[in-house]
């Protein structure tokens, strides 16, 4: 299943709703009580999904075109975001920096969550060098600790698209990567959060990323250092992922900052990031000032 959190025309309100093609039906006329978000609806565990499909399946509930309707973040209020860097060996090597024996984790705050076709701005400032990365989102189903790597799919809700943008600037003068990748908007997801029978292998996707009409990163999952289940295992044995965790599991290369010349976001750039299967998220740029 496919699920999208939309927000009307002209509203504040955000809705949870199933996605079929270009239509969304919206959760709350196919279940009462219904959960208003996907974390209550991936909270409420495999019977809430299972009777969320069972009534799809018998309901002539009103189908609305997705085009009516702007996006919020794939995920909203998750627990947590943990975010995985230097996961692509790529990438590694044109930001000048090592792949370490042990994964690199940040954690991207809250404020930085942004969904699909918004724009993000950010003053002038701060930062000159702002930069994309495309990155496979997976988010937790249900709490997991220790798990192996051979049973750590298994906790895996389902999947998103995440634009992990950093201002290099700000990576580079700081001993940590929180506050470069977590300004206001910094952190889109979706458009669409899939569930995990929807994919697969998620060692098999391809991921892009374009800007202003030039690819400029073109990769697949299959490159990550560390495989999807290889980083649940790895976090799981710290801390117990709690259900509705995204993980941003890194970018491949292509980076703008060691392009040469470089490319950074710019003022009305518009950068598309994708993964075959899951979605492609855009997001619009402003600098202020």
């Amino acid at each position: 299943m496919r699920f999208a959190h939309l927000r009307a025309p002209e509203s504040d309100s955000v809705h949870l709703a199933v996605v079929d093609g270009e239509d969304a039906i919206l959760v709350s006329d196919l279940l009462s009580p219904a959960p208003p978000t996907l974390q209550a609806l991936i909270e409420g565990g495999d019977d809430l999904l299972d009777r969320l499909r069972g009534a799809l399946a018998q309901s002539d509930a009103p189908r609305h075109p997705l085009a009516g309707f702007g996006f919020a973040s794939a995920v909203i209020a998750p627990p947590a975001v943990l975010a995985v860097g230097l996961n692509y060996a790529a990438h590694s090597s044109e930001l000048g920096l090592k792949t370490d024996t042990a994964p690199t984790v940040f954690t991207l705050w809250p404020n930085s969550l942004s969904g699909h076709g918004q724009t993000t701005a950010w003053p002038r400032t701060l930062s000159e060098s702002v930069d994309y990365e495309a990155e496979l989102g997976v988010i937790i189903g249900r709490p997991v600790k220790d798990v192996s790597a051979e049973d750590a799919l298994d906790a895996v809700w389902g999947y998103t698209v995440v634009n992990d943008i950093t201002a290099r600037d700000i990576q580079f003068a700081e001993a940590q990567w929180s506050r470069c990748k977590s300004f206001d908007g910094f952190t889109p997801t979706g458009p669409f959060a899939v569930t995990a029978d929807e994919v697969p292998d998620p060692q098999d996707l391809h991921i892009w990323t374009v800007i202003d009409g030039h690819t400029v990163q073109d990769a697949s999952t299959g490159q990550m250092v560390r495989s999807v289940a290889t980083l649940i295992a790895h976090l799981s044995t710290s801390i117990t992922l709690l259900p509705g965790t995204l993980i941003s599991t890194g970018s491949p290369g292509g980076a703008g900052y060691s392009r040469d010349p470089q490319i950074f976001l710019r003022d009305r750039s518009t950068v598309t990031v994708g993964i075959d299967g899951i979605g492609e998220l855009t997001t619009h740029c402003r600098i202020l000032g």
